[in-house]
């Protein structure tokens, strides 16, 4: 057998069945939602017995009373589509753009000395000092709101994808080429594994700061989404209705990075890590 046949069985000796990732990371999120639940329990239960004044910090059960409110009068379902359809945009285009120019500065010396000193001052600048140039240049209707998320979505990707091309072991690249690998099969089965770990957790952080970035987006004018929820419950005076907000926004946050997770554990079986084992 050819030394890159053995390189393949190996691999695919250590690859695991997908249904065992599933299982796997429903098991953690159920544990996760422990501390959470515990919380609000116990809050609850001050506010019950007369313990802690819920004024400004209203009790679980009043927050889920408003969710149901929003829900039932189909305001919270508006809210949450426009904010995932703003987010998504903008995390296609942030990182879509990060990953072509991590690629391009983290392969190549040259262009990360042209390009990478621009991309890092550009970084420094505040969220919201670009919301007036978005205004002026775009509007204040949806075009300005997702071009401010792909700005927030893209850095995190790009210094991701940088490091992680930038970083690749030259001893890793040297036993592919003992293998006897084409550049192609070089690319595929030895550099893309080894820079896929960073790769997933840069999009696991910009698609957090998409979520950050939104809220600053929505204040543009917006009439819907869950940061115009908050700024209403805030000029309103409900915290109930910001604090179900900032839950909405934890859940759809949530869901979508363990969506990316559990995509990504298929193409990470071949990892022999310590948490992995243990």
């Amino acid at each position: 057998m050819s030394d890159a046949g053995t390189l393949d069985r190996d691999t695919k000796a250590n690859a695991r069945q997908p249904g065992a990732h599933f299982a796997g990371f429903s098991s953690a999120f159920m544990v996760g939602l422990i501390l959470p639940l515990a919380t609000a329990l116990l809050y609850e239960a001050a506010f019950r017995l007369g313990l802690v004044q819920a004024r400004l910090l209203p009790p679980p059960s009043r927050i889920l009373a408003t969710l149901w409110e929003l829900a039932a009068s189909g305001e919270l379902a508006t809210h949450v589509i426009a904010t995932s359809l703003r987010v998504l945009s903008g995390f296609a285009i942030g990182s879509g753009v990060g990953m072509l120019l991590g690629a391009v500065t983290g392969s190549s010396a040259a262009a990360r000395r042209f390009l990478d000193p621009t991309l890092q001052a550009l970084r420094a600048i505040p969220s919201l000092a670009w919301v007036p140039l978005f205004i002026l240049w775009l509007g204040i209707f949806e075009s300005s709101k997702v071009a401010l998320i792909a700005v927030g979505v893209f850095f995190p990707v790009y210094l991701g994808v940088m490091g992680a091309i930038a970083n690749v072991d030259r001893k890793i690249v040297e036993v592919g080429r003992v293998f006897r690998l084409s550049r192609a099969a070089l690319t595929r089965r030895v550099l893309l594994p080894a820079i896929l770990p960073d790769f997933i957790i840069a999009i696991r952080s910009g698609l957090g700061l998409g979520f950050m970035f939104v809220v600053a987006a929505e204040l543009m004018g917006a009439s819907e989404g869950l940061g115009y929820l908050l700024v209403d419950g805030q000029q309103l005076g409900k915290p109930d209705q910001i604090l179900a907000a900032i839950i909405a926004f934890a859940v759809i946050g949530k869901l979508g990075d363990w969506l990316i997770v559990i995509a990504s554990q298929p193409f990470l079986s071949w990892q022999d890590t310590h948490q992995r084992g243990a």
